[in-house]
């Protein structure tokens, strides 16, 4: 079991960030977007969190299932309206396993990344498509490494410099790992400071992790309205669609 990075101290906060992730004009593309390929079928939602996506997508009428590591960040999502409608599993992405079969899984804002080898990302890969009915789709929403704005010899990209709140992100090209660290302003005097792991892979590497799995890909965008996927992209969203056996 991987170790969990989003204890009660994370989970207590995780949905303070309403102009961010959570605002409709994020939440509302990537759900509509979401129930479109799940059509009259079931979701399933690795790391489902705080039910972020999940409440929405089963607002829009899709069932979702939702697999997720944190009983802290479960326990939110419980407090929630319309959670009653998203069954739970508790277990790790890349290998717990839930009765029935999915017109979609999805994994967003991520969260692949929090696998930090090749081995468990691609273990993830074959876990989705373990849970797919023929035809079915894997989704996920990724960041592309930024590594061209990292000047020749330096590591570390800030990606957040507020009076509250600085992060940034170390970068190990070797194996192709990455740490976000965050300090955040707690108080006068008072720093908290916090670190995740991640690792991270370029769009064919995932494209390959696909192929191993069985599935082939079906679209690649830049965001949720279906940007165009270009050299200047930051993130994807990727479509694989499970090949018939």
């Amino acid at each position: 079991m991987p170790e969990n990075y989003f204890d009660e101290p994370v989970a207590a906060t995780y949905d303070d960030d309403e102009g961010g992730m959570f605002s409709p004009g994020v939440i509302d593309p990537a759900a509509g977007f979401l129930a479109e390929l799940a059509g009259d079928g079931q979701a399933l939602e690795f790391a489902v969190g705080t039910g972020r996506i999940a409440l929405p997508l089963s607002r829009r009428g899709v069932r979702v299932h939702g697999i997720e590591l944190s009983e802290a960040m479960v326990a939110r999502l419980a407090a929630k309206p319309g959670a009653e409608d998203v069954l739970v599993t508790i277990g790790d992405m890349a290998t717990t396993r839930v009765p029935g079969t999915f017109r979609l899984v999805y994994l967003v804002f991520n969260t692949i990344m929090n696998l930090t080898t090749q081995d468990s990302q691609v273990d993830c890969f074959r876990n989705a498509a373990a849970h797919l009915e023929a035809g079915g789709c894997f989704v996920i929403e990724v960041m592309v490494p930024q590594l061209q704005r990292l000047p020749p010899g330096e590591t570390v990209q800030p990606f957040d410099v507020t009076a509250s709140h600085v992060g940034f992100d170390e970068y190990d090209v070797v194996t192709q790992g990455l740490v976000s660290h965050h300090y955040t302003a707690e108080a006068v005097g008072r720093l908290r400071y916090a670190f995740v792991p991640f690792r991270y892979a370029w769009p064919a590497e995932y494209d390959l992790m696909a192929r191993i799995a069985g599935m082939r890909l079906r679209e690649r965008w830049g965001g949720w309205q279906r940007e165009p996927f270009t050299a200047a992209s930051t993130s994807h969203v990727s479509v694989w669609e499970k090949t018939a056996t």
